[in-house]
């Protein structure tokens, strides 16, 4: 019997995150808009159980060829920050090297639509093996790097090493400098980045659908 090839849908999306307050939060926000399949993956913490998690779910189907979101919260490095913040990664950098992100500029646009008055950065997101506190900021600001977390850059440099796909880094600031949190969810800074990254969503799909268009 004849079987007609199937015709392949869009490219998926995965949205990595590190935590269950993270994961919580994405998994509550508006999925209007969807383009496609998404799944949202926590992968643990820490740069090798975001290698082990990423690298597993784009090794097999449905995620083979899909494009990669980080995401969850932050500290800020540069003055004048605050919880709530966001910071759109041009780049994600640590001790093994740099992943060039895309869709910057889509992305600020659309984070400015979903979660209007609240404060977007762009530039250089940095990784870290541990929790960054008091004179590291200083040490990682003066790098160029704006904020820091623990599983961006191997989550990205993860999704590349599996194919050239779309990688994009969003990061919500529930520290900073003169905002330093000792526990997320227990005070007010804590509380404000919940609420931002549960209404980023909508961005991210529209960055993902742009992705989809063929390139020129």
């Amino acid at each position: 019997m004849d079987r007609t090839p199937a015709v392949p849908g869009p490219a998926p999306l995965l949205i990595a995150c590190a935590l269950g307050i993270e994961r919580l939060a994405l998994r509550t926000g508006d999925r209007g808009g969807a383009d496609g399949r998404v799944t949202v993956l926590r992968t643990g913490m820490g740069p090798k159980n975001a290698e082990r998690a990423v690298t597993g779910a784009l090794g097999k189907e449905p995620l083979r060829h899909a494009a990669v979101v980080a995401t969850g919260f932050c500290a800020g490095l540069a003055p004048g920050m605050h919880p709530g913040d966001l910071v759109v990664a041009e780049e994600t950098r640590d001790a093994h090297g740099h992943t060039s992100c895309v869709g910057t500029d889509l992305l600020v646009k659309e984070l400015g639509r979903a979660v209007p008055g609240r404060t977007v950065h762009t530039g250089r997101l940095i990784g870290s093996d541990h929790v960054v506190r008091g004179h590291e900021r200083a040490e990682l600001l003066a790098t160029g790097a704006i904020a820091v977390d623990m599983e961006s850059a191997t989550t990205l440099r993860s999704a590349m090493r599996a194919g050239d796909r779309p990688v994009a880094a969003v990061r919500v600031v529930v520290d900073a400098p003169q905002h330093e949190l000792v526990r997320i969810g227990t005070v007010r800074g804590g509380i404000s980045a919940f609420r931002v990254l549960r209404a980023v969503l909508p961005a991210f799909f529209e960055w993902h659908r742009s992705s989809l268009l063929p390139r020129r």
